[in-house]
């Protein structure tokens, strides 16, 4: 550490301590000790925002290199007789005063002389940040848990930098970027409020509504336990556990008392995996303190406090449960529940003494209709009959599956799967670790790019699995992976099958056994780094390059290798993959016997049309013989009505009114995030996930340059800059907000030019 940094804690030790509470857990009065420490952080900043500008500028030079030639100083240094005194309190030194650092002694001016002309907000951000700087250090010595002093090593080196730079501290690496689960704990609680309660009456509702409030304002404002205090975790989940408490650290504990860090709610950007690790000792501590604090609260807060308990002790068993439904990304209120609200919009609006009028619906026919079942069931006894032949497959054969010759080794029993792994805490049979050592072979022989070492750890590792193909005792082939059950996603690390029984449909198989393995425990997505000669392979088993998982999912979780392609592949969870082939099969001979069926039927030859010989230029189409015997059904389409701004009418007039659209949404105070393209610099993984990008200032661009001929043109455009916000940004950001609002303003603007018609 530099001489200046052993400077400012000098000064700082002269004043009050900041240092909001450590990592170490806590609630109740702890809660109150950092808030008091957060508002003496804050007073502090405005003393240091009021003071003079030389004595300003005076505190930035000790966090700014000195600008003489090849010098290497990072701060100017106090004169030794002047070490007692504060520049923030009765010291304003001369720009002339020279600097203490023997390698540099170059005067203060100097260290301030790129900061002549930024403005006071500017110099307040700064000052900001140095306040942040030297609280960071402060906690950095105070802290007694190792990891915890690393983290807060790491902040105040980032945030040094940035002063020295004058940039915005960006956190990068393999913590990832909130949010890092979905559902969030939040989400997962309105949801759980909703499945528990929605039976109850309003007010008991709204009760219980309020109880999961101050349980998410609980947890916002926890300080948990450091990794090294907590001894009941397994090996794995003290791994997890270590994970987001570091990110816990960075991304919400820390920014709460520094500022110049963006600070994110913990019940927001963390799900299941933080509360099921801290929910039992957060549970007990709350319930401590409502027994104390339920005497001292107001009579209408009581009540409230009185069901805390009891939602706890609820909530507690959809925690533990692996099949709870409200972390479901999918989950929904009950129908009970909407028609309770329903009811309850009506009541209050009969009660204000206005009229529902409810919408008219409209049941849209379908274009097609079901067919009888005795015709279905005449199709199946046809092509169950031994003698059947379809005239077709003799002229063109059927291509059979890539896994129909896998599938009937293994019915005959030829081959096996099996899924196997090493284990540190249960006994493993001799058979399956014969079979890790096979598969070991198997994957260092065919993919020999990659070290025996590296094979090893990630194959005889307790947390990878294995689906070995098995035949003659002896495996053949295999698909290492590891399963994130927390993120919802499996990672594939290995795939091989052996030289000699390739081409064979064995991988084709291997990979539909997976896929069934994993829907029945409820993982949706395989991700993998597939190397230029498995990239075919890969796509021919439904993998595609393009990633609909977001990268916050899989960041830190998923190993990156160089050279290779990330490919996603989404899972159906209703499929049977293994017999996917032979139902698409069974159902394309059914459709073919059906139209065979049909055929038959109306096999009638009309006359050819002879009123076009006589003159006639155009007839009906309904009027054509037998075409409604075949079962042609006229198609009615509504009238276009007129608009008052058709875009061929007067191309300077749509012009002018889209400009004005376009001016109005720019100024909207949502509108922000969208007026210019995303900087690739501050966002490196933005043009991975989105091929389309548009934004505010490029249709500015293409509206001069006579581009929208059409309104259509332009609406497309806008369209593509909210689909492109929510697709990239999770529903809980300020982002994906911002693109709801300002769709909402576009489609009003543009209602009240006519423009609309969707």
């Amino acid at each position: 550490m530099n001489d200046h940094s052993k400077h400012s804690v000098e000064v700082k030790i002269e004043k009050q301590d900041d240092r909001p509470a450590g990592g170490g857990g806590g609630g109740g009065s702890q809660e109150a000790t950092r808030q008091d420490s957060i508002e003496r952080i804050l007073q502090r900043k405005q003393r240091v925002f009021q003071l003079p500008r030389n004595q300003k500028l005076t505190k930035l030079s000790m966090y700014s290199a000195c600008r003489g030639p090849d010098c290497r100083c990072t701060g100017w240094k106090t004169p030794e007789e002047n070490r007692h005194k504060d520049v923030e309190v009765d010291y304003c030194p001369s720009f002339k005063e020279e600097c203490r650092n023997p390698n540099c002694k170059h005067p203060l001016e100097m260290h301030i002389a790129h900061l002549g002309e930024i403005s006071d907000d500017q110099i307040n951000e700064l000052l900001g940040a140095i306040v942040d700087v030297e609280n960071l250090y402060m906690s950095m010595l105070r802290e007694t848990d190792t990891d915890t002093k690393k983290v807060y090593a790491y902040l105040f080196r980032l945030l040094r930098q940035c002063i020295l730079t004058r940039s915005q501290p960006v956190i990068r690496g393999p913590l990832g970027d909130p949010p890092f689960e979905q559902p969030s704990i939040s989400k997962a609680v309105t949801n759980f409020v909703l499945f528990k309660y929605s039976h109850l009456n309003q007010t008991e509702l709204e009760t219980m509504t309020e109880v999961a409030k101050t349980f998410l304002h609980c947890l916002n404002h926890w300080n948990f336990e450091a990794p090294s205090a907590r001894k009941d975790l397994s090996h794995e989940d003290a791994s997890n556990y270590k994970i987001n408490y570091t990110r816990w650290l960075v991304f919400c504990h820390v920014p709460a008392f520094c500022s110049s860090l963006r600070h994110f709610e913990t019940s927001i950007v963390f799900g299941r995996t933080l509360l099921k690790a801290v929910y039992q000792y957060v549970y007990q501590q709350l319930l401590t303190k409502c027994k104390i604090e339920r005497d001292r609260m107001p009579p209408e807060k009581r009540l409230m406090l009185a069901q805390l308990p009891k939602f706890l002790e609820a909530l507690k068993h959809e925690v533990i449960n692996e099949e709870s439904q409200i972390w479901d990304q999918n989950f929904k209120p009950t129908a009970s529940l909407m028609l309770q609200k329903k009811r309850q919009h009506e009541a209050a609006t009969s009660s204000s003494g206005k009229k529902s009028n409810d919408a008219k619906r409209y049941k849209k026919d379908s274009d097609c209709e079901d067919l009888p079942d005795d015709v279905v069931v005449k199709a199946l006894k046809r092509l169950n009959d031994s003698n059947y032949t379809c005239r077709t497959e003799v002229v063109f054969p059927p291509n059979a599956p890539r896994d129909e010759a896998a599938k009937a080794e293994e019915n005959r029993r030829e081959i096996e799967f099996h899924v196997v792994g090493n284990s540190l805490t249960k006994p493993v049979t001799k058979e399956s670790m014969l079979w890790l050592l096979g598969l070991h072979s198997v994957f260092a022989h065919q993919l020999p790019g990659m070290p025996r070492e590296y094979i090893s750890q990630l194959v005889f590792d307790p947390k990878h699995k294995t689906l070995a193909l098995v035949k003659d005792g002896r495996p053949i082939g295999g698909i290492c992976f590891r399963t994130f059950a927390t993120q919802g996603f499996t990672e594939i690390v290995f795939c091989a099958v052996t030289s000699s029984e390739q081409v064979k449909g064995y991988g084709t198989h291997l990979m539909n056994h997976l896929k069934d393995y994993s829907t029945q425990r409820g993982i949706k997505h395989f991700l993998t780094y597939a190397d230029e000669f498995a990239i075919g392979y890969f796509k021919k088993q439904g993998f595609s390059k393009d990633i609909k998982v977001a990268r916050h999912v899989y960041a830190g979780y998923i190993k990156e290798y160089e050279g290779a392609t990330l490919m996603h592949c989404e899972l159906h969870p209703s499929l049977i993959y293994t017999q996917f082939s032979s139902v698409i099969r069974k159902q394309k001979e059914i459709v073919k016997e059906l139209i065979a069926q049909r055929q038959q039927e109306v096999q009638k030859v009309h006359p050819g049309l002879t009123c076009f010989k006589e003159g006639l230029r155009s007839i009906p189409i309904e009027s054509i013989p037998g075409l409604r015997e075949v079962g042609w059904r006229p198609q009615f389409r509504t009238q276009r009505t007129a608009r008052p701004l058709e875009e061929s009418a007067d191309p300077d007039k749509l012009s002018n009114a889209l400009t004005g659209v376009l001016q109005s949404v720019r100024q909207h105070s949502a509108a922000w995030p969208f007026l210019k393209p995303v900087n690739p610099t501050e966002v490196p993984d933005y043009y991975d996930h989105i091929k389309y990008p548009m934004d505010l200032k490029t249709m500015g661009e293409r509206l001069k340059n006579k581009y929208y001929i059409s309104r259509r043109l332009f609406m497309a455009d806008m369209a593509r800059i909210f689909t492109n916000c929510r697709l990239y940004n999770s529903p809980e950001t300020e982002y994906y907000r911002c693109a709801n609002t300002l769709e909402r303003y576009f489609q009003t603007k543009m209602k009240e030019i006519g423009l609309w018609d969707k």
